[in-house]
């Protein structure tokens, strides 16, 4: 039997040498495998040596440790996954990114400026409603015959109501979207301003301009939010301070057509005694035009592209983005530039998913409830976001910026006005005349009788017919058979006054308030006038009309200024110098004492001013991300809108009594507000997240 070890490709008879000692090929070769000594020998050489020792000799070889290998792969496994959330956190924040990119590409053309014309018809609008009240109500509380309490709450509702707008509509808007919200606030606007024009009690008209102001509450959030997202970065401080020259047109327009309308007291009609449709029902009628173009432009114009990438409806948004694009480079005549945007990056929305499956089960009624509902909890949920701990500093500083403006703002708004009434009447009561036991008998009055006292007087068979009476007050003076006929009175009272054997035909000299602690004899009351409807042409000073309207004017300086430095010295100092520089102005109302000093000031307050107004809201755009822009906005106006109706409440109070605390307190709200904004980050140069 063969060999089991022996060479299988040795053939018969062939040998091989082998190395021997000395180098001689003195042995044969071996058909067997090495001898057992041999491997015995190499055991031995190695015995003693464990594991490790054999793997640091073939580590000195080059060979690595395997502990070694193991950890170079869980720090590869660490590094790929620090990649992935790296990428994960570029892929958000390339959105913003892409966005301003293509927007830089749209360029900025007539796109921009015809949406710039229609959301500035809707600034207008809100611009009109923070006068019409004021302009109206002095004709208006004698047509509705108006306490002062009915007076102090008309004054007020409007901005309520315009509070409550401007945190709901806000809210709405980044859910909604932008366009949608504006369309339902202007449309609201529209419908209870008509409504309130005809509305002949107290009652119905605070509710329909309570419902007015929650109206256009919305525009002035929805409206920036909705144009700054059209708007590059290079763009955006400039052409936002553009729109602001609209909330000042809207008060020009106000103060202007209620010059020309409510002084004519002729342009109206009446249906009998209960319905009544005066002058200052036309100017507020006259008054909602601002808000029905704005509408009616609206209904044009294409959802905000920032809002449908936040609802990952980016086919929409792709549509939009391509329409400004070919909008604007074929109004620059070159329709042959392409939209080469193929793709948009989304964020992720899949609450809203979940929420729109349930929203599709149930009935009708569970439907309604279950979208609605949850869009409710959405809102509140994004308000709540605002005092996260990325935004709670920022929100809080703007929020005390937008407060202290707003406070002085308003409050000094209200109070010149008012100011200038009380040094007017300062002036009437020094040129009062009085007359003393007179006694005139069987003399026929026909002039206007004006700013006189009657004490102790006697008049016998004497006819007043057809003549105004304002601001007379007979004392203790005997009236025996007088007749009075077709009488028109404005402050005019009888007190502790005897009449015997008078008659009163058709005038509006009531028995229950005109006439106090008097004895009356034989007197009376035939057809008296119903209701408040005197002369209003008298009771409208076209001096206050005047004063709004050069108030109003003063602001173009302002919005110049801010429009051409926004981009350059930043919105910080904006706000801060035009905060401070308002203070200046404040602290000088102290030395005017004249109606006309007063004038000047209030001019140079609201030039003053202005820039800060306009820093303020481009700031507060640029400041918040997409998903929480609009709610911001609305809950910041709104806070404006608090201390509007504060500020008016607290200064109303002391017309008459002392001005130094209104200036005080407007002079610190200024200082605090313009020096604590530059706490605020600076916005120039940021994209819009």
């Amino acid at each position: 039997m063969d060999d089991p070890y022996q060479n299988n490709i040795n053939q018969p008879g062939e040998t091989y040498p082998t190395y021997g000692e000395g180098g001689q090929y003195t042995y044969p070769y071996q058909t067997d495998f090495p001898p057992r000594e041999e491997d015995d020998a190499a055991s031995d050489a190695t015995e003693g040596h464990d594991e490790d020792e054999q793997m640091y000799e073939g580590e000195y070889q080059g060979i690595p440790h395997p502990d070694e290998i193991k950890e170079a792969r869980r720090a590869a496994r660490r590094e790929a996954r620090a990649k992935a959330r790296m990428a994960a956190e570029v892929e958000e924040e390339t959105l913003p990114e892409q966005y301003e990119s293509i927007m830089e590409d749209c360029g900025h053309g007539r796109f921009q400026w015809t949406l710039f014309t229609v959301l500035g018809l809707a600034l207008m609008a809100d611009g009109v409603e923070c006068f019409v009240v004021s302009f109206a109500l002095p004709s208006a509380e004698k047509d509705m015959c108006l306490s002062n309490a009915d007076k102090g709450m008309l004054g007020l509702i409007v901005y309520v109501g315009m509070m409550i707008g401007a945190v709901v509509w806000g809210g709405l808007a980044d859910k909604l979207g932008r366009r949608q919200c504006l369309l339902y606030a202007l449309a609201i606007n529209c419908i209870f301003s008509f409504l309130s024009c005809f509305a002949q009690s107290y009652g119905f008209f605070i509710f329909f301009r309570l419902c007015s102001g929650i109206g256009i509450g919305g525009s002035i959030p929805v409206v920036y939010t909705y144009f700054a997202e059209f708007l590059q970065i290079d763009k955006r401080g400039e052409h936002l301070s553009w729109l602001c020259l609209f909330w000042m047109l809207g008060g020009l327009y106000a103060s202007f057509t209620a010059w020309g309308i409510i002084p004519h007291y002729g342009w109206g009609f009446s249906m009998g005694t209960e319905f009544q449709f005066h002058s200052w029902r036309v100017f507020v009628l006259v008054c909602f035009l601002p808000s029905v173009a704005a509408l009616a432009g609206l209904v044009f114009m294409p959802e905000s592209p920032r809002f449908l990438l936040e609802s990952a409806r980016h086919d929409e948004a792709w549509m939009v983005l391509r329409q400004v694009h070919d909008t604007n480079w074929r109004a620059k005549g070159e329709p042959e530039r392409v939209f080469q945007v193929s793709q948009l990056k989304i964020p992720e929305t899949q609450d809203d998913e979940f929420i729109e499956i349930q929203s599709e089960t149930g009935t009708a009624f569970q439907r309604f409830m279950v979208r609605h509902l949850t869009l409710v909890k959405q809102v509140m949920k994004n308000m709540m976001s605002l005092a996260a701990p990325d935004l709670r500093l920022h929100s809080l500083f703007i929020a005390i910026v937008w407060f202290t403006m707003s406070f002085s703002y308003y409050g000094l708004g209200a109070w010149f006005p008012d100011q200038i009434k009380y040094l007017q009447f300062e002036e009437y009561e020094t040129n009062v005349k009085t007359f003393h036991r007179e006694k005139v008998e069987r003399f026929h009055f026909n002039f206007t009788l004006q700013n006189q006292v009657h004490k102790e007087g006697e008049y016998i068979h004497d006819s007043f017919i057809n003549i105004e009476i304002r601001n007379v007050k007979f004392e203790e003076s005997l009236f025996e058979n007088c007749y009075f006929e077709d009488i028109r009175s404005t402050e005019t009272f009888f007190e502790n006054c005897t009449l015997k054997n008078t008659v009163f035909y058709n005038t509006d000299l009531w028995k229950d308030s005109k006439f106090f602690n008097c004895k009356l004899e034989n007197t009376t009351f035939l057809h008296p006038k119903k209701g408040c409807h005197l002369n209003f042409q008298e009771e409208n000073d076209i001096v206050i009309y005047l004063v709004c309207f050069l108030g109003s004017l003063s602001v173009i300086p302002g919005n110049i200024v801010a429009g051409l430095l926004m981009d350059k010295i930043g919105r910080i100092k904006i706000i801060a110098a035009s905060m401070l520089g308002s203070a200046v102005c404040t602290f000088f109302l102290l030395l005017c004492f004249s109606q006309w000093a007063v004038v000047l000031f209030q001019c140079l307050y609201f030039a003053a001013s202005a820039a800060a107004w306009n820093g303020i809201e481009v700031i507060t755009v640029e400041l918040f991300p997409a998903s929480k822009r609009a709610t911001a906005f609305g809950v910041l106006n709104g806070t404006c809108k608090l201390a509007a109706i504060i500020s008016t409440f607290i200064f109303g109070k002391f017309i008459g009594i002392t001005k130094i605390i209104p200036i005080i307190l407007s002079f610190s709200a200024l200082v605090c507000g313009g020096l604590l904004a530059f706490k605020l980050p600076e916005t120039r140069e940021v994209i819009l997240q």
